[in-house]
C-alpha cells in the first residue's frame, strides 16, 4: 500500500511510521539497495515508510570527514530513490539557501538538532511549503520546542513534525527522557523517536563520533510503548564500512525482526 505524507502525518494508518535509510548518500546503488530492502519489510508489516539520507553532512568533527557525493548529485539520488520506490523522501538542510534547493527534490525538509533555534532556517524551510521535521536540540527541553513549531506555523506552514534525539548528558553521552514524547504531542504534531542519534557518544578523542547501535532496539521498544507516532532509524548493510556514523547504524539484516517486535508492541497498546 502506498502512503502519502498526509496519511502518514495525520495518523490515518494504525501503525507507527518509519523514517529510515543510510546516514548520508554514498552512492546511487547503495541508496537503492537500502531503500528497496526497507520498503519490502515495511510493506509486509504495513508500516508507512519514508526514505532518508543526508545529501551533505555539514556538521562533521574533522575537516577530513566524508560529507557526501556533491549537493546536486546527492539530492538527485535521493529523489530518484523515492521515485523508483514510490515512497516519500526526506533530507536535512543546514543553511537558508538549502531550503529552496532541497525542496525541489524531497517531500520533507529536516532541521538538524543543533539548528532547531535558527529562526531564519526554520522560516526558509516553512516558506517552501514542504513539510518540516525539526529535531529537538540536545540542549532543549521538550516544552521549549513549541517555539520552534510556532516559527514554522507563523510562516504560513502547518505541516510540522518533531523528532526527539536525546538530551546531552555530560560531554560524551546522551540520555532519553520519554516524557518528552507526550509533552511534544500536545503541540498537535507527530512526534518521532530518533533511535540512532539518541545513542551517539560525541566528542571522542579520535574526532569520530561513537555510539551504541546495540541499544537501538531498547530505545525503539520504549518509544513505541510510550506512544511515539514514528521512528527514525539509520541502517546500513555494512555499518563497519559506512562512510559516516557507522557506529550508530543498525545492521540492515536486524531491521525486520526489530520491526516485527515493534508492531506487536504497537498492537498491544492500541487494542
Amino acid at each position: 500500500m502506498a502512503y502519502t505524507i498526509q496519511d502518514i502525518c495525520k495518523g490515518t494508518n494504525e501503525n507507527f511510521f518509519l523514517i529510515a535509510g543510510p546516514c548520508v548518500v554514498e552512492s546511487r546503488e547503495r541508496c537503492l539497495e537500502i531503500g528497496t530492502r526497507v520498503k519490502a519489510i515495511c510493506e509486509r508489516l504495513e508500516i508507512p515508510y519514508i526514505f532518508k539520507a543526508s545529501f551533505r553532512k555539514a556538521n562533521r568533527s574533522r575537516i577530513d570527514s566524508y560529507t557526501g557525493t556533491g549537493d546536486l548529485e546527492g539530492l538527485e539520488i535521493i529523489a530518484e530513490t523515492g521515485a523508483r520506490l514510490g515512497v516519500p523522501v526526506t533530507t536535512d538542510i543546514h543553511q537558508d539557501s538549502d531550503a529552496a534547493l532541497a525542496a525541489q527534490y524531497v517531500d520533507i525538509l529536516q532541521i538538524p538538532a543543533f539548528l532547531c533555534r535558527q529562526t531564519s532556517l526554520l522560516v526558509a524551510a516553512a516558506q517552501t511549503g514542504k513539510m518540516v521535521s525539526i529535531k529537538k536540540g540536545q540542549f532543549m527541553s521538550p516544552e521549549a520546542m513549541l517555539f520552534a513549531v510556532d516559527k514554522v506555523r507563523h510562516s504560513g506552514n502547518a505541516s510540522v513534525m518533531l523528532i526527539d534525539r536525546g538530551t546531552t548528558f555530560g560531554y560524551q553521552d546522551l540520555v532519553v527522557d520519554y516524557r518528552g514524547i507526550p509533552t511534544m504531542q500536545q503541540f498537535g504534531v507527530p512526534v518521532i523517536m530518533d533511535c540512532t542519534h539518541s545513542l551517539q557518544q560525541p566528542n571522542q578523542p579520535a574526532g569520530v563520533t561513537g555510539g551504541r547501535a546495540d541499544l537501538i532496539p531498547t530505545i525503539a521498544r520504549a518509544a513505541i510503548a510510550v506512544g511515539a507516532d514514528g521512528l527514525f532509524i539509520e541502517t546500513h548493510p555494512e555499518p563497519e564500512k559506512a562512510l559516516s556514523d557507522g557506529a550508530n547504524m543498525l545492521p540492515l539484516h536486524q531491521l525486520e525482526s526489530l520491526l516485527i517486535t515493534l508492531t506487536r508492541i504497537r498492537k498491544a497498546i492500541t487494542e
